[in-house]
């Protein structure tokens, strides 16, 4: 009888866990990276993280955690009321950064004081016809919707108006924006298994399958140099460069990826897996 009635309490915890943890989704990623660095000493790098989403009706709330730095990187709170979306930023992110800090392209910033970032965002999606009106707490009305296969999307701001718009025209994903009268603008396409992208900044980049890998060939235009200005951090001039890409999936359900970059003349290996 004792027996019986233990089983059945088993049986019970383990549909109430199940139960606990059905609207739980956790996801991860893990890499190390071995890169010669050219004529520069080598370095090993390793990076891990995971990704906690808890799901309860409308409302999500994600964790996101940098595990090789042992550092919560964002929680964020995402819920709705009708056509109210509520979003909370809830982690202080530290922004602090140091004078001459390189993201490696070329991009050199002054010296940064850390701030309290969290925040509670409230906007308003409202759809008329083919188009939705969108306005948030900051004051910005966004009017977006797809005619005719095209889809345009424009926010009247503060300052000066933004304007995107993308379709699908004759094979061709093409996409443009117009930030303030600064146009910005991309096409990717197929010719012949070949998936070629091309951009306003002379990037271009071509993948496509070779012998059971994936070769990816890119091209990354000069960055000019620019001073600083208190909208934007001091700009490095960057010459030119081009980075060839080999990698390849694995039985262990790793991916190994070999990349060499023409900018020092380095070779990097990275065995990476998402989960």
């Amino acid at each position: 009888y004792y027996m019986k009635k233990l089983i059945a309490l088993s049986a019970a915890a383990v549909m109430a866990s199940s139960a606990a943890m059905a609207d739980v989704a956790i996801s991860g990623s893990a890499s190390v990276s071995y890169d010669d660095n050219g004529s520069a000493a080598a370095a090993t790098t390793y990076d891990a993280g995971l990704s906690i989403v808890g799901t309860a009706g409308a409302t999500t709330v994600t964790v996101a955690w940098d595990l090789e730095a042992d550092l919560i990187t964002g929680i964020d709170l995402a819920t709705s009321i009708g056509p109210v979306s509520i979003a909370a930023d809830m982690w202080n992110e530290d922004s602090s950064e140091a004078a001459g800090t390189d993201d490696g392209d070329g991009d050199t910033i002054l010296a940064t004081a850390d701030s309290d970032d969290t925040s509670v965002t409230v906007s308003l999606d409202v759809p008329v016809g083919d188009l939705t009106i969108a306005l948030d707490d900051s004051g910005d009305i966004t009017l977006s919707g797809t005619f005719a296969g095209v889809t345009i999307s424009h926010t009247i701001q503060d300052g000066a108006d933004s304007t995107t718009g993308s379709a699908s025209i004759a094979g061709m994903d093409i996409s443009l924006t117009n930030d303030g009268g600064d146009s910005t603008w991309s096409i990717g396409t197929t010719v012949s298994g070949i998936a070629l992208t091309l951009n306003s900044d002379t990037d271009i980049t071509a993948a496509f399958g070779l012998a059971g890998n994936t070769l990816t060939v890119s091209h990354v235009g000069k960055v000019d140099g620019a001073v600083a200005t208190t909208l934007v951090y001091v700009l490095d001039e960057v010459a030119a460069y081009t980075t060839v890409a080999i990698s390849r999936d694995l039985t262990s359900g790793a991916t190994l990826t070999a990349t060499y970059s023409s900018s020092d003349d380095s070779l990097t290996l990275k065995a990476a897996v998402a989960f």
